[in-house]
């Protein structure tokens, strides 16, 4: 069972208001106005109506940055070549940190962006003991992550609040339960890597029954450092929904049941599918539900991320 925290609403020190600026920018060496992401978040006007996004120069910063959910339309982009170049780390453990509290960036706004950075936590469970220990907690809805890496080991990347998020041209990693929560989600052309050689859970969701859709991993890859040792996840919740679709998925699946039970809740029970799906690890069999292409023409990432409001950030 997961601990989630309920989130705090963080209002962030009193900074000098960031005036009609729509632009911030950041640089650790002291060649930008600020020297830390949070001393930049905290400049943000609370209850702005348009974008400000926050340039980071290249370097690591080790903070841990909160976007309350009073400070909608921020950007995160990192100045680097590469989003390896720009990288926001921490060390927290949840078994010090709470769950939510463990996330090196905690975004509680909704119309997050981030852009060419890389989200860290650096919490080395082998080393340390298994904890949760978040790189990046979205709350708010309609986030987007293009180019990015998120980067932990167990818990890497949650979705929650019943947040909606697009991610694109991204890298995942982590070793249990790396990408979860109740929110819905598409990560389109992404590289996602199970980093531990035992293997371990790509997903954990939590959909509620009320909602049809959860994640949908679509033309990505999967890789990982071991061999038919990685599930393509378990269910959180009783409900589940994930999708696999038109994805590489390679050796390090679980070819004969790539799905497993968790918290009492049978993956049997789960709305785990697949379609159209390449790879040493992409096989047909009694314990993989392929969707038929009818059914698969439901199961896209317009559908997935439309919700009332009919957002499509996928274009």
């Amino acid at each position: 069972m997961k601990l989630i925290l309920v989130p705090i609403v963080l209002l962030g020190f009193a900074a000098t208001p960031a005036a009609a600026a729509t632009t911030l920018t950041v640089a650790s060496d002291g060649s930008a106005t600020y020297r830390t992401v949070q001393a930049a978040v905290d400049a943000v006007p609370a209850g702005n109506t348009s974008r400000v996004t926050i340039t980071i120069k290249a370097g690591t910063y080790r903070e841990s940055v909160v976007i309350p959910s009073n400070k909608p339309y921020v950007t995160l982009e990192g100045l680097g070549s590469t989003a390896a170049a720009t990288v926001i780390v921490n060390n927290k453990p949840a078994s010090t940190a709470g769950t939510t509290g463990s996330a090196t960036v905690y975004v509680q706004a909704k119309e997050f962006y981030g852009k060419n950075l890389t989200f860290s936590n650096d919490y080395d469970e082998a080393a340390n003991g298994s904890s949760q220990a978040l790189a990046l907690a979205l709350y708010g809805d309609r986030a987007r992550l293009g180019n990015v890496r998120v980067v932990a080991d167990q818990d890497t990347l949650l979705i929650y609040n019943s947040a909606r998020a697009y991610v694109w041209s991204s890298y995942i990693e982590g070793t249990v339960d790396f990408i979860y929560g109740n929110g819905s989600a598409v990560f389109y052309a992404c590289q996602i890597y199970e980093k531990r050689s035992s293997g371990g859970y790509i997903t954990a969701a939590n959909t509620p029954s009320t909602q049809t859709y959860g994640f949908l991993i679509y033309k990505s890859t999967i890789t990982g450092a071991p061999s038919d040792l990685t599930y393509l996840g378990r269910p959180w919740g009783a409900a589940a929904q994930v999708t696999y679709r038109e994805s590489s998925l390679s050796s390090t699946i679980k070819v004969a049941q790539p799905w497993t039970d968790m918290s009492g809740n049978s993956w049997k029970n789960a709305r785990f599918y697949e379609y159209k799906n390449t790879g040493a690890g992409a096989t047909t069999n009694s314990n993989r539900t392929q969707l038929t292409d009818a059914q698969a023409a439901n199961y896209t990432p317009q559908k997935y991320l439309a919700g009332s409001d009919g957002w499509n950030p996928a274009g």
